[in-house]
């Protein structure tokens, strides 16, 4: 299978209509069993870091978002807001509907799931708003009108383990869960990355899980894995490297800066600084410290 762009397992393995739809049914308490009734609107050329780790489809009156993600992200109501967008352009587009008719456009409500099974522990369920990042405007903190615009996002810890109720009623979401369980448990003993994925699926396929997938692409399902341990070190590096550089940078300019207030004797100028970060920050400008 060939590939423009990286697909992380987790898509890999809800592309399958049937798949989807059994997860589609565990979050909301349906049972719908047409698998041909789902309507797939995954945009394609929609890219995050050089992967692909989002589906979509129109269900009903649905119109369902999925993301996966293994490092925390405040940002992905803002994320949402921008695929729905391009979404509902295209279904209002794919339909010849006018914006300017006079008759009000029925569209599909949408529901925004993003999957969770980073290192980094998270509670099991939370909600994100795009309106927590709107900037407040008035002295007490508070917007002073009703936004304009929102969008929510469910964010579900899928470590094994964790949401039980929704694993049980998804097996693939707890196959999936529990192979990234395997992979991690071999990596904690010491494995190499190559050999702890290929312990993981000989491991699964004796117990029949993932049993239809790892079959038929082995191979591209440890490439896959491995293309993402790679890609979340890579991440983690970039972090602990900005994190390093800002402590250093930080450290240097607090140094020269108690230097100077010592050798103009403003000692209690000191004192304070070391409690309150605006009045530091004001001596930093005083200084030309940068």
């Amino acid at each position: 299978m060939q590939r423009t762009h990286k697909d992380t397992l987790f898509r890999f393995i809800f592309r399958d209509k049937k798949n989807l739809l059994q997860l589609y049914n565990a979050l909301n308490g349906s049972d719908h069993q047409d698998e041909n009734s789902l309507l797939l609107t995954t945009l394609e050329n929609v890219i995050y870091l050089g992967y692909k780790n989002d589906v979509s489809f129109l269900l009903d009156c649905t119109l369902f978002l999925a993301e996966h993600q293994t490092t925390v992200n405040p940002n992905m109501p803002l994320r949402g807001v921008l695929y729905f967008a391009r979404l509902y352009q295209d279904f209002i587009v794919q339909r010849e509907w006018d914006l300017y008719s006079s008759s009000l456009i029925p569209l599909p409500c949408p529901q925004y799931v993003v999957f969770y099974n980073g290192t980094a522990s998270q509670p099991e369920r939370q909600i994100l708003s795009l309106s927590d990042a709107f900037r407040k405007m008035s002295p007490d903190g508070e917007i002073p009108f009703p936004p304009a615009l929102e969008c929510k996002a469910l964010v579900l810890n899928i470590n094994y383990g964790q949401n039980r109720a929704l694993m049980e009623k998804c097996r693939p979401l707890w196959e999936y869960s529990y192979f990234i369980h395997n992979i991690r448990e071999k990596l904690k003993a010491g494995y190499a990355p190559e050999k702890a994925v290929d312990l993981a699926v000989t491991h699964c396929l004796q117990e029949g899980i993932l049993k239809d997938l790892l079959k038929k692409h082995r191979k591209e399902v440890v490439g896959m894995f491995l293309e993402e341990y790679d890609r979340e070190l890579h991440e983690k590096t970039l972090r602990q490297e900005g994190w390093a550089e800002g402590l250093s940078t930080g450290r240097k300019e607090w140094r020269e800066l108690t230097r100077l207030l010592l050798e103009d004797g403003r000692l209690d100028d000191l004192r304070r600084s070391t409690k309150d970060t605006k009045f530091e920050q004001q001596l930093m400008k005083e200084y030309n410290i940068e």
